[in-house]
């Protein structure tokens, strides 16, 4: 199951890193993404912020309007409220408010005064439909109307008589009156006439006023362009409305509980087409000014900050195609080339290189292939001759050893001579001849061993004794040999039959000239990281500078094929470079009369530890 997943995870990220495409396609699938994502991201949060900075604004705006207009209305109404006073203390309604019955009035005859009064306080001002004065139960008085005609019960049964303050306070509201047969709707204003006898209630006065004013204030609010405003009072219903059919209605809208009793505040409706609804409560008037606005006028700003962002998403998209295909197409051409040469190198051909067209990333890029390539050519040019020399060697190595094989004079049947020089000694009882051939024996047969190129320095230094102990027969007290090898070197390899020609360069260039003792001292010793140094080391005659010379030219290009002198050391130095390489071989250092120093330089091979433990 983990298995399935994770497959599932990689064919996920190579689809959306879009592995498969070539690289033309992803510059310009990641430059449109690179551009279109981040100008999306910013002109949705430029939108967002943009139709909260707009509705803001539209809010306090909305307020502002509404603030002004409640000053004005409240204003108007104040104005009347003082006409009202006027009109209460003058005389005749004064006097009228002192009359207790319908007798009363009767007798007083100031029916037409009161009248009179009413008709010059509403012919003072335009704005003025009606005046009404009414006495509970007893008459009612207006402009237009005739005196027999109208009846106290009449207005005393309309919805808003009885929600009048008993006190001195103002009441506005809105409604229908008759005027001359004709409907009008109006703004009244009402107030108690209280008895200046018992202080008590005893009627009302209602100031009816005409639109004309509202109009002309409503006229004057600009609230964009299809936005109006309207006025509710205390139980909801329209005061003004732009649609004069709604007044004294009741309003039917979203969230009217919250707008009759909060001070203020604004919100966008969710039922019907959107608007922004703000509205404000006047405490003088106990009205609540609403503001409506069309959302979508609102927002006219955003859709063309949204139209613009739209456009330029799209030209930018249009350069980043035409920029991608240009950045495209010059990272791409190289590649290509590059491509194409490395399947040339591929298939084995190193002739020519990739241009170089720039000095960038790709450009180093290319410097570096054709570099390595070169590199490599040189590098197969060198394998392919190291391989001939190596097999040149073999090939010489192999015309060594049959040389040396030719020059043993039958080594067979010299080793077999031996064995019966050998056996006729021991019947004589002649111990010295029978050690002599024996040893002589033994050096043939160890010359005789192809089995391995290097055997270890211990098995050397055995044989190289066996031909010390011969040499001691002819010289006897003439040669001391001392061996000082340590236990852990004498498990180095070393190359086979190398000991036996330098031990017979010290006898033969420091031991037959010389007249006193000479002594050969053979010892080994670590020389710096990995390297082990044995040491034959004589007191003889030592060996003269020019013959030095030659020797030492010898180690460096004597081809031992040609034969000559020093053709055993000159062997021994090759062989130990053909099998551990051209660090190692032989040095000589010599001193005329002060003898000579042979030095083997040798890979050390015996481990640090094994070294140790066998040290102690």
């Amino acid at each position: 199951m983990q298995g399935t997943w994770k497959s599932v995870y990689r064919r996920i990220v190579r689809a959306l890193l879009l592995r498969d495409l070539p690289l033309t396609s992803k510059l310009l699938v990641y430059a449109g993404l690179l551009v279109v994502v981040p100008m999306c991201c910013i002109g949705y949060v430029s939108y967002l912020r943009s139709s909260e900075v707009l509705e803001d604004e539209a809010r306090q705006y909305s307020w502002q309007i509404i603030e002004q207009v409640n000053t004005h209305v409240g204003y108007y109404v104040n104005d009347f409220e003082i006409s009202i006073l006027k009109t209460i203390n003058d005389p005749v309604i004064n006097a009228l408010t002192k009359i207790g019955s319908r007798e009363e009035l009767v007798a007083s005859g100031m029916a037409d005064n009161v009248k009179q009064v009413l008709r010059q306080a509403a012919y003072s001002r335009s704005d003025v439909s009606n005046i009404t004065v009414v006495l509970d139960n007893i008459r009612t008085f207006d402009v237009w109307t005739a005196p027999s005609v109208l009846a106290a019960k009449d207005i005393q049964h309309e919805y808003w008589y009885g929600t009048v303050s008993k006190g001195y306070e103002f009441k506005i509201f809105t409604r229908v009156i008759m005027i001359d047969d004709r409907r009008e709707q109006v703004i009244s204003i009402a107030r108690r006439l209280i008895s200046p006898q018992t202080l008590q209630p005893i009627g009302m006065i209602v100031v009816d006023v005409n639109f004309k004013r509202f109009q002309e204030i409503a006229e004057k609010v600009t609230i964009g362009r299809t936005g109006y405003m309207y006025i509710l009072d205390s139980e909801g219903r329209y005061v003004y409305h732009p649609n004069l059919g709604s007044l004294g209605l009741p309003a039917e809208f979203e969230n009217l509980p919250n707008i009759l009793t909060n001070e203020s505040g604004s919100f966008v409706t969710a039922s019907g087409p959107k608007r922004l609804l703000t509205y404000a409560h006047s405490s003088f008037l106990g009205w609540t000014l609403v503001t409506s606005i069309p959302y979508a006028e609102l927002l006219q700003g955003t859709a063309y900050i949204r139209h613009t962002i739209f456009l330029t998403v799209c030209l930018t998209l249009l350069v980043a195609a035409i920029l991608g295909i240009g950045l495209g197409s010059s990272i791409i051409r190289p590649v290509k080339k590059l491509a194409r040469y490395t399947r040339r190198v591929e298939a084995g051909d190193f002739s020519g290189s990739v241009e170089l067209e720039s000095k960038d990333e790709i450009g180093m890029l290319t410097h570096s292939f054709n570099r390595m390539v070169g590199r490599l050519k040189d590098l197969l040019d060198e394998v392919y001759f190291s391989k001939l020399r190596e097999t040149e060697l073999a090939l010489r190595q192999r015309e060594i050893e049959l040389k040396a094989l030719q020059s043993q004079m039958n080594p067979h049947f010299l080793y077999n001579s031996l064995e019966t020089i050998r056996g006729m000694a021991l019947e004589q009882s002649a111990d010295s001849i029978s050690d002599i051939a024996g040893s002589l024996a033994r050096l043939l047969r160890y010359n005789l061993k192809m089995t391995s190129q290097t055997v270890s320095l211990k098995e050397e230094l055995y044989y190289a004794e066996v031909y010390l102990r011969i040499q001691g027969f002819r010289f006897e007290d003439k040669l001391q040999v001392e061996i000082e090898v340590p236990d852990w070197a004498q498990q180095q390899p070393i190359v086979r039959f190398s000991l036996q020609p330098l031990v017979e360069n010290c006898i033969v260039h420091g031991i037959e000239p010389a007249l006193g003792i000479t002594r050969i001292r053979i010892t080994a010793f670590e020389e710096g990281p990995n390297v082990l140094v044995v040491m034959i080391k004589d007191t003889g005659m030592g060996i003269p500078e020019e013959k030095l010379r030659e020797i030492r030219q010898s180690l460096l290009d004597k081809d031992i094929m040609h034969g000559g002198p020093s053709i055993g050391i000159v062997n021994v130095h090759r062989r130990i470079q053909y099998l551990f390489g051209e660090d190692f071989g032989l040095t000589i250092d010599s001193q005329l009369e002060r003898g000579s120093v042979v030095q083997i330089r040798l890979p050390l091979t015996v481990a640090v530890e094994e070294r140790g433990s066998q040290d102690v």
